[in-house]
């Protein structure tokens, strides 16, 4: 298997591709973490997925095994574990594979075609969680302070969103440390999203994505 697309990449941005049994290594540091549905994972520099593929991979495959008899608990909680997969990645042609590899394993396992309203849910959600942009400026591909949205399963069909901005979610280390900057703040003080949005069904998702309706 090839670790580079060119030579020139490699001077230019020092991209070079995982191999797949150190991403297995290394996800089994956290094994119970990668086999929670709800569980979170940042890829700053994702490439074209090779962690959040397999990241993904595991969290169906919790799915499966918990919701797996019952077809609305496994789409959903399917769709809430892509939720819970973010990404940032410099290279546009990166970000494009990553999100259309995430969209192409969730399509897999729940057997989707491109009109379902689940898969056009989770193209939208991909376009959200998986930024092009530089993670260390916190800036995206067009100079905008990197945002994520913190996805949340309400039950019966139903998803909450908030959005944050990725420099005040990187103060959580500095937050948490004894005698830090922060301490003399409650967390509620930090931690304030940039927006908050109505529940929203599979449907809304949908629409969000195809443009039809705006998610407010």
């Amino acid at each position: 298997m090839n670790y580079v697309k060119s030579k020139q990449r490699v001077a230019d941005h020092g991209e070079v591709f995982t191999p797949p049994w150190l991403v297995e290594a290394m996800l089994d540091l956290v094994k119970a973490e990668t086999e929670r549905i709800d569980s979170r994972f940042l890829e700053p520099a994702c490439g074209s997925g090779n962690f959040l593929v397999r990241v993904l991979q595991r969290k169906l495959a919790a799915v499966e095994l918990k919701y797996g008899k019952n077809e609305f608990g496994k789409r959903l909680y399917a769709l809430f574990a892509l939720m819970c997969c973010y990404g940032i990645e410099l290279l546009a042609d990166n970000i494009a594979e990553c999100r259309a590899n995430m969209l192409e394993i969730l399509t897999d396992y729940l057997d989707l075609d491109e009109a379902d309203e689940l898969y056009r849910a989770a193209s939208y959600v991909l376009s959200q969680n998986l930024v092009h942009g530089d993670a260390l400026k916190m800036r995206t591909h067009d100079d905008q302070p990197i945002t994520f949205p913190e996805w949340g399963y309400l039950g019966k069909g139903k998803f909450q969103r908030r959005d944050f901005r990725l420099h005040d979610l990187a103060l959580s280390s500095t937050f948490s440390a004894d005698g830090s900057l922060f301490a003399h703040l409650a967390k509620h003080e930090i931690f304030t999203p940039t927006k908050t949005y109505s529940p929203m069904t599979v449907r809304e998702l949908a629409g969000a994505g195809d443009g039809t309706k705006e998610a407010v």
